[in-house]
């Protein structure tokens, strides 16, 4: 049976942190809006703006918004993990990983399969290679690197969160602080290859900070701002690291990939300042109409992340589709149409959303045998090394479609994942067989989770 929004609304526990809720549909929001205006699409490919206007780089300053969807997730983790620590027998890991990641990777899986038809059936046509139809199945992916960093954020949660019960914020400062050495052996000594550490480190630092404002350890979050944003400004202005942070295309150096200490200091001071605006916003969001509007976006964020590119796409190939002029991106014409393209755009998301939102809904459980497991799992200590083999091939396979794109699925067009070559198919063999994996790794009962 589905429930309203209306009536998860009218249910919401009296305790409940609202704010982070409103968090993680804006952060998401954001993103997506950011994507909407920076692709500069033309009759010879996609572009991005901030590339072609340089100037407008400075907004991604208050755009790039993942940290703070990673703060929360390290919020709602440590709350969700404690809760299930308290009342699971067997594998506490299994079911932490199984009851986090089902309603993420099932809208993904989705997603992928879904376009991964779309591009085969584009490229058996012979029409895989134009500018527009190869630059969109290069591009339509690139966003599930996210997932594939929020799903290394969940399987670590465990481990980190106990380092976090024992040294607090000193526990983040290890973690920042290896970021920094990394910058250190990568820009001040040339050292290959160790750059890909802060794929983790920056993440997992402002991860951690989640688990500080799970147990009320910010307390002084416009020290915590003013710090991260006069490191970056610093960082910026003085060191090798661009203005920009999101990637930009042909750039030597990246605050986005790998991720850099700018960008933790970034996300440093849109923790703080997203701290600093929780108890007025907090009062707000007490208003019926505002919490339900909350709640039923919370209810299809992923999906709407998901398919927004799609989305964009279409409406530019429905714009050539009727023979209409694609001006050239920056120019004044360009600017005139953004404001229909976005509207459109985002009426298309809202129809992606009414088709596919099922898949981001809570499933029903599987009926469980006498003894309370649920059918096909992986019960006893086999529990969690089954759930840890199945987040590890999920995020390593989403990771690997990011980089690889869903462009020459015919011709074994490969990307290098961890020193190791991944095709688009493979890689989608990964993300099916680890979902499944952490599917059968813990019984399937209803756990409602904190956070």
């Amino acid at each position: 049976m589905t429930v309203s929004a209306r009536d998860m609304a009218a249910a919401t526990p009296a305790g409940r942190d609202r704010y982070v809720d409103l968090l993680r549909v804006a952060s998401l929001g954001t993103v997506i809006a950011g994507h909407w205006l920076m692709a500069a699409v033309s009759s010879d490919g996609i572009g991005n703006l901030l590339a072609l206007v340089p100037a407008l780089q400075v907004l991604t300053w208050g755009l790039q918004i993942m940290p703070v969807f990673f703060f929360v997730g390290g919020f709602s983790h440590a709350l969700s993990y404690r809760s299930l620590a308290r009342r699971t027998e067997g594998s506490v890991y299994a079911a932490f990983l199984r009851a986090r990641l089902r309603r993420l990777l099932r809208p993904t899986l989705a997603f992928v399969l879904v376009w991964a038809a779309v591009a085969l059936a584009v490229q058996l046509a012979g029409r895989g290679d134009g500018p527009l139809t190869g630059a969109a199945l290069r591009l339509v992916t690139q966003p599930l690197w996210f997932i594939g960093i929020y799903l290394a954020m969940v399987a670590f949660t465990p481990p980190l969160l106990k380092l976090h019960e024992r040294h607090g914020w000193a526990a983040f400062a290890a973690l920042a602080g290896a970021a920094a050495l990394v910058d250190v052996l990568r820009f001040a000594l040339g050292v290959p290859y160790v750059e890909f550490l802060n794929f983790a480190l920056v993440w997992l630092a402002v991860h951690q900070l989640g688990f500080l404002r799970a147990d009320g350890r910010i307390r002084r979050p416009a020290v915590l701002a003013a710090a991260g944003l006069a490191g970056a400004a610093l960082l910026v202005a003085c060191g090798p690291y661009p203005l920009s942070m999101v990637g930009m295309p042909g750039e030597k150096v990246s605050n986005m990939a790998p991720p850099t200490l700018a960008l933790l200091c970034h996300g440093l001071w849109l923790v703080g300042a997203v701290q600093l605006a929780a108890r007025p916003v907090g009062g707000w969001l007490e208003r019926p109409r505002v919490w339900r509007a909350v709640v039923t976006a919370n209810g299809v964020a992923m999906t709407a992340f998901l398919w927004h590119l799609t989305a964009m796409l279409a409406v530019y190939g429905a714009q050539l589709a009727l023979g209409m002029d694609l001006p050239a991106p920056a120019t004044a014409a360009w600017w005139a149409q953004v404001p229909v393209r976005i509207l459109a755009a985002a009426a298309l998301t809202g129809v992606f959303v009414a088709l596919l939102r099922r898949f981001e809904a809570p499933a029903p459980a599987r009926p469980a045998d006498p003894a309370g497991t649920a059918a096909g799992t992986a019960a006893g200590p086999a529990a969690g090394p089954v759930a840890a083999l199945g987040i590890t091939l999920c995020l390593l396979g989403v990771l690997g479609l990011s980089m690889t794109g869903l462009g020459g699925l015919l011709d074994g067009h490969s990307a290098t994942l961890v020193a190791v070559p991944l095709t688009a198919p493979a890689a989608i063999a990964m993300a099916l067989g680890g979902a499944w994996l952490v599917e059968r790794s813990a019984p399937a009962r209803r756990v409602r989770l904190r956070g």
